[in-house]
């Protein structure tokens, strides 16, 4: 079994005056190594094409993942969805990028630009087999895995992008690619990838799409592992085992919170040294001590990163402000959204008589539940969550 894993990452943007995404991503797990990654593309735009691509993701990611043959998910779609009566034409086009073991991709595609894959940051020129399936010309290839292997998918919205504006033909293929090529060099996550690929469509399309536009985006890298300590234990007595447990896990250590700041530092027998860099007003300053990658505020900070996952994981228009900047939020958010695969919480439940004040918003039930919040989120981006309680 190897440590790969993969970082999955998509983004829409609606065809101009359209309240629905023509266009759907379907992510489903078999098992923790295996993902089914389905991009249907709808036809036309609207409320028809959101339901065609919608049935469409969900009935082959449903069907593949439970094991049966692309044949018989091809066949199942002609025969559920209705043919357009003007253009005679049954569902929506689609590319599936199924991870097995974290070892091997198998990638299908009908009539969507097909998968660019940019292995060791060249273009890769990867195999395809043709095959008719009920009179659909469906290329499949099978890719064995690399670390830093990047899968590109998306629908025709981006070499659409634009036709009659910048370029005559639209954005061709090959410069889709040397641009993600050139972006996949600066190490970012598969969720900013695929945002910077749309946003630059959005761009050409002078932010007014004249097709659905969705690219998403499968990145191979290896697990990495972080431990994250926010709040003391209840009981001080647990302060050692606390701390002991925390410091023997393998990956980065990162601290949230004065008082617990100050419980790990008599652990390692470091002092804490204060920063009064204020880089965010409404962030305060971090700290630091010797054996620890990051320390930070707690609760504050906390509200913050979460504020950051949540846009991540939607819009994610907010990359910018944590990509670059230095305050406590932005380092933990990098650490978590972009290094981390496998994140173990430390939770102390000690309360903080600081926040037994009636007119601040904090109590303790807020601490639970900004961990609690935290780890959904990390989840749904794919990471591997564990919460101890102390």
């Amino acid at each position: 079994m190897n440590d790969l894993c993969a970082d999955i990452g998509f983004k829409s943007i609606n065809h101009v005056g359209e309240e629905l995404c023509g266009d759907h991503v379907d992510i489903v797990e078999e098992n923790e190594n295996s993902t089914v990654i389905v991009l249907a593309d709808g036809l036309g735009s609207g409320v028809k094409a959101s339901i065609l691509s919608t049935l469409t993701a969900k009935i082959i990611s449903t069907m593949m993942a439970a094991g049966l043959p692309i044949e018989e998910c091809v066949s199942t779609i002609a025969a559920t969805l209705p043919v357009c009566s003007v253009r005679g034409v049954a569902y929506s086009t689609f590319t599936i990028i199924h991870i097995l073991n974290n070892d091997m991709a198998e990638i299908i595609q009908y009539d969507n630009p097909h998968v660019i894959i940019i292995r060791d940051f060249e273009i890769y020129d990867y195999p395809k087999t043709e095959m008719n399936i009920g009179g659909k010309k469906i290329f499949t290839s099978t890719v064995k895995l690399q670390e830093n292997d990047v899968f590109i998918a998306m629908s025709d919205g981006c070499p659409h992008a634009g036709i009659g504006i910048k370029y005559n033909f639209g954005w061709k293929r090959e410069d889709i690619a040397a641009y993600m090529q050139a972006l996949v060099a600066g190490g970012y996550t598969a969720k900013n990838l695929s945002t910077m690929l749309v946003d630059e469509c959005d761009n050409l399309y002078g932010h007014e799409p004249g097709d659905d536009t969705t690219a998403c985006v499968v990145k191979i890298r290896k697990r990495e592992p972080m431990n994250i300590l926010f709040g003391p234990p209840a009981n001080r007595d647990d302060n050692e085992r606390m701390m002991s447990l925390f410091f023997s896990k393998e990956g980065k250590h990162i601290v949230c919170g004065g008082t617990t700041s100050s419980v790990a530092a008599k652990y390692l027998g470091k002092p804490v040294k204060a920063s009064l860099n204020f880089e965010k007003s409404d962030v305060p300053p971090i700290a630091y001590i010797e054996g620890v990658d990051l320390v930070t505020e707690g609760v504050i900070t906390m509200n913050k990163v979460i504020e950051y996952a949540k846009d991540y994981l939607g819009e994610n228009l907010l990359y910018e402000d944590w990509n670059f900047k230095k305050d406590g939020a932005s380092l933990i958010s990098r650490l978590l959204f972009e290094e981390a695969t496998d994140i173990n919480f430390y939770v102390g439940r000690a309360v903080n008589p600081a926040h037994q004040n009636p007119d601040l918003p904090i109590n303790f039930n807020i601490k639970m539940n900004l961990v609690e919040e935290l780890s959904a989120c990390l989840k749904k981006m794919g990471k591997r969550i564990k919460v101890s309680y102390f």
